[in-house]
């Protein structure tokens, strides 16, 4: 009998416990509870902006969201990602601009927390000045190699060009003392192929004649 007694009790007992150890748990999750100002003021400094409210806390929140990354996402941002973690900064990055804080200390007061890693766009700083400058020395390398490669197809088109002109030369000497093929036609052919190439009358060196 005692023992039927007992285990209704042992059983409510299991139950309070387990709702006191879940409760903590619950109450400490991330973005429940508003977020410390002063603590950021001591991090970041004084607010720089201006409070917002309305449908300019917003824009302004939605704006500041996009350039955070989302930590336990691939490349998404803060304001795309469907993440708890990142519903969670959503509402901590909204209380920030609301109450004055800029993009700038928002960005510096998550920095603290996650790295650098949590901007979408390194600031202009150290190392990272190889991230903004890598694809413009890309291109200019690029563009430098395709302008060398012109000018030396250029160079080497004009090079064959200028071997005709001193062949093609009335001064280019041609042995006189070759003779002629025996038979007429030809003959007349080569004739006629001097006069062209070195603009003998009749096909002899005027000298020779």
């Amino acid at each position: 009998m005692n023992s039927a007694l007992a285990r209704p009790a042992l059983r409510s007992l299991l139950l309070a416990l387990s709702a006191a150890l879940a409760a903590p748990l619950t109450a400490q999750a991330p973005g429940d509870a508003p977020i410390d100002l002063a603590q950021v003021a001591n991090l970041v400094g004084a607010p720089r902006g201006r409070e917002l409210a309305g449908d300019a806390l917003e824009a302004e929140a939605q704006r500041v969201s996009s350039v955070l990354r989302c930590p336990v996402c691939q490349g998404l941002s803060v304001a795309d990602s469907p993440s708890t973690m990142a519903t969670h900064m959503r509402q901590q990055v909204r209380e920030l601009v609301a109450a004055g804080f800029s993009e700038d200390q928002v960005l510096s007061y998550f920095e603290a927390s996650y790295g650098e890693f949590v901007r979408l766009q390194p600031p202009l700083r150290g190392i990272n000045w190889l991230v903004w400058l890598a694809p413009v020395a890309g291109l200019a390398l690029g563009l430098g190699i395709v302008v060398w490669v012109l000018r030396g197809a250029t160079a080497t088109g004009r090079t064959p060009g200028a071997a005709p002109a001193a062949t093609a030369s009335p001064a280019a000497p041609v042995s006189e003392r070759d003779p002629l093929p025996e038979d007429p036609a030809l003959a007349q052919a080569v004739l006629r192929v001097r006069a062209v190439a070195y603009g003998w009358p009749g096909g002899r060196r005027p000298e020779a004649r």
